[in-house]
């Protein structure tokens, strides 16, 4: 009976996903890169938030493993917001239009 219910679960959160998916394909959209109404070339670039979360776990483990003395929270805060920025910029940068 739990396993029902959980597929029961995952399947109800998949099926409003699928109509934005395929609205999403309009007569200009075709895959990464695309061109505006003016002509220009676009292209679809990541936003930074999976560097974001992967950053900010990363550095909040580096900065708790740095801090040694006292509760280690100030080095668990400065590790996860340092990590953070870093993981955004990198996964930002990496992406050229082709």
């Amino acid at each position: 009976m739990r396993k029902m219910m959980l597929v029961l679960g995952a399947a109800t959160l998949t099926v409003p996903a699928l109509p934005s998916v395929a609205s999403a394909r309009d007569g200009y959209y075709h895959g990464k890169v695309w061109r505006d109404s003016d002509g220009r070339l676009r292209c679809k670039r990541p936003n930074g938030t999976t560097g974001l979360i992967v950053g900010a776990a990363g550095g909040a483990l580096i900065g708790r493993a740095v801090d040694t003395h006292g509760e280690r929270a100030t080095g668990t805060i400065i590790g996860a917001a340092a990590g953070a920025l870093v993981g955004r910029s990198i996964e930002r940068s990496g992406y050229r239009c082709h």
